[in-house]
């Protein structure tokens, strides 16, 4: 695991660790470094039998502002994507799939692929003036694994990914998109009583607890949704626009790109 770009705090009361996701100057944009980083922190930490929860945070302003979009040449054919994303599908099931509860704490930012790494999570508590979307949506891309109708009604799913428009965590947390919002100086505090409460709960019920919803979730169908969003994204990355907005990644800087993509929003947002 890399120190550097995700941090380890064990509590000294409690079985519980928090994790930091530490690229604070890249809004802990996701790359590959951080993206392994992550999961061998996940799986230390449900390996040692003295941590039964875990918080997931992010350093500085954001939570996550999602995949890392300056570092990589995203001009793939559609079997290139189809690998990129079931690697990034895997990886998030490893946070739905280990037996401890993962807590997010949300500050700042969680868009695109950070919103869905929040919505892996088991928990969800965020800053009030948090800020959480879909936004990619709007240069011809989409989410790698399409919680969002796990996790509000339909409704609020189809706004979000129709739209791209951020909601603060006030609103997210009226359409069940965090468990609570709290004001952001209190977000660790109370992200860190969460922890503590299900440190203390008995390892096993939780364990079984979250095989029984995670089965629940596969039997309505969560795995197929999942399969199926990555092949109409691969097919969406292929298309003559799609096209367009992964070359402009290549030809404009990231702050050029992302006021081509918002400036027919500007009024409308």
């Amino acid at each position: 695991m890399s120190e550097d770009v995700v941090l380890w705090h064990k509590d000294e009361t409690d079985a519980f660790v928090t994790l930091t996701l530490n690229r604070p100057d890249k809004m802990n944009a996701m790359n590959q470094e951080l993206g392994d980083a992550l999961e061998a922190a996940i799986l230390r930490a449900a390996k040692d039998p003295g941590i039964r929860a875990v918080i997931l945070t992010g350093a500085g302003k954001a939570f996550s502002a999602g995949f890392d979009l300056g570092g990589e040449d995203f001009e793939m054919d559609a079997d290139r994507w189809r690998e990129d994303i079931g690697e990034n599908m895997r990886r998030f099931g490893v946070i739905r799939e280990v037996p401890i509860p993962i807590i997010a704490a949300v500050n700042g930012y969680a868009l695109a692929g950070g919103l869905e790494l929040m919505m892996c999570c088991d928990l969800i508590v965020v800053a009030e003036d948090a800020k959480l979307g879909e936004p990619e949506v709007r240069h011809v891309s989409a989410p790698p694994t399409l919680m969002l109708p796990w996790t509000v009604p339909m409704l609020h799913a189809r706004y979000l990914m129709y739209t791209g428009d951020l909601i603060d965590g006030v609103e997210a947390a009226r359409i069940h998109l965090a468990n609570k919002a709290v004001p952001a100086d209190q977000l660790m505090a109370e992200a860190e009583k969460l922890a503590r409460k299900c440190a203390r709960m008995p390892g096993t019920a939780i364990k079984y607890a979250k095989a029984a919803l995670n089965h629940m979730q596969q039997t309505a169908g969560l795995d197929s949704s999942w399969s199926y969003n990555r092949e109409t994204t691969a097919i969406l990355h292929g298309t003559e626009e799609g096209k367009y907005w992964m070359r402009l990644l290549k030809e404009k800087s990231l702050r050029g790109f992302l006021e081509e993509r918002d400036a027919p929003f500007r009024e409308l947002d």
